[in-house]
């Protein structure tokens, strides 16, 4: 299933499911009391959906499949006709992992090696990444998945506007996708943490580089570089685990206003989603309806953001990410207004 949050006209927002024409949606609720006669309280939102675990994802996908053969009114919703929230509007928390490597290099390359950079990528070239001083001085990212955490309440989903904050000069974004907790759980094991997966998204983690910079000077942070209202974009919608038949082998790109910007592949994941989750969850217990982004995808097919690419955006640019067999997250820049 792909699983969505959506906004009609003066209404609250309601859970649905994405039809196989990608262009409809089974709203759930009303699907299910068209079923049986009677809403269900794990149908309210995402989280509650989230939590009530494997039973309550049967009965969505057999509700959806209902309203699919039977069509009952109310139930159908044309996908142009409603606005798409993220799947999970204030996620229980935001980890963002760093899990390509090239990502890391690219970005150790352009931020510290200043006029060593290229000498760096000719070592490279010649004798192998092992022995490049970027490599050396990221010894810390190969021993386990680091990763920060972000503002929960600065979420936004799909075509929603994204404010460029009033204090930096180089916003960015970057090409990611990330997981959905649908399972509780603590100290997870590898061979077990696909089982606590919900579902893949598409994740954009906007950021102020300038800022950014600064304040990892003091040996913490990002903070402010990432903490701003819209700053996270999540979405389209959650698509289940069942329905990807393997993850890790998806391309991902990004477009600047029609202008494909970066391109690689799922596949480029040094450390997999099931090792961030069972580094995560030592000693500390997961919940449904948390987020763990993947980070920036780079690889041999391109670099994910415009750090990496020397560029980046101003208002009016509309930035789309697009994951394989998951969809597109589309959203505009607009200048903060205050």
């Amino acid at each position: 299933m792909k699983l969505l949050t959506y906004l009609l006209p003066g209404n609250e927002a309601q859970i649905g499911a994405l039809m196989e024409d990608g262009k409809t949606i089974a709203a759930l609720q009303a699907g299910v009391v068209a079923m049986e006669g009677a809403p269900l309280p794990y149908f309210r939102d995402m989280l509650s959906l989230l939590r009530e675990g494997p039973a309550a994802m049967d009965k969505a996908s057999a509700v959806a499949e209902h309203v699919s053969n039977k069509r009952p009114a109310g139930a159908v919703l044309a996908l142009d006709s409603v606005a798409l929230l993220a799947p999970v509007p204030c996620p229980e928390s935001i980890r963002d992992c760093m899990a390509f490597e090239d990502h890391i290099i690219n970005v150790i390359r352009t931020a510290g090696l200043g006029r060593l950079a290229e000498l760096d990528e000719a070592i490279e070239r010649h004798l192998g990444r092992r022995f490049t001083l970027a490599r050396r001085l990221n010894r810390a990212w190969y021993e386990r998945p680091v990763y920060y955490k972000s503002n929960r309440f600065t979420v936004v989903g799909t075509d929603a506007p994204v404010r460029m904050p009033a204090y930096t000069k180089r916003f960015d974004y970057e090409l990611e996708w990330g997981v959905i907790i649908g399972k509780e759980g603590r100290n997870i094991s590898e061979s077990e943490a696909r089982n606590h997966i919900a579902g893949y998204t598409i994740f954009n983690d906007f950021s102020a580089r300038d800022i950014q910079f600064k304040e990892m000077r003091g040996r913490l942070g990002p903070a402010k570089a990432k903490d701003f209202d819209t700053g996270n974009a999540i979405g389209p919608w959650i698509v289940t685990r069942d329905e990807l038949s393997d993850p890790y082998n998806l391309t991902m790109t990004a477009r600047v206003n029609g202008e494909e910007w970066s391109r690689g592949s799922t596949a480029d994941m040094y450390w997999s989603f099931e090792q961030m989750i069972s580094y995560i969850s030592r000693s500390e217990t997961l919940y449904p309806g948390e987020f763990i982004g993947s980070g920036t995808c780079s690889g041999p097919q391109g670099k994910g953001c415009g750090l990496e690419l020397g560029k980046f955006l101003k208002a009016g640019d509309v930035v789309e990410l697009e994951v394989e067999e998951i969809g597109v997250l589309r959203n505009k820049v607009t200048g903060d207004s205050g």
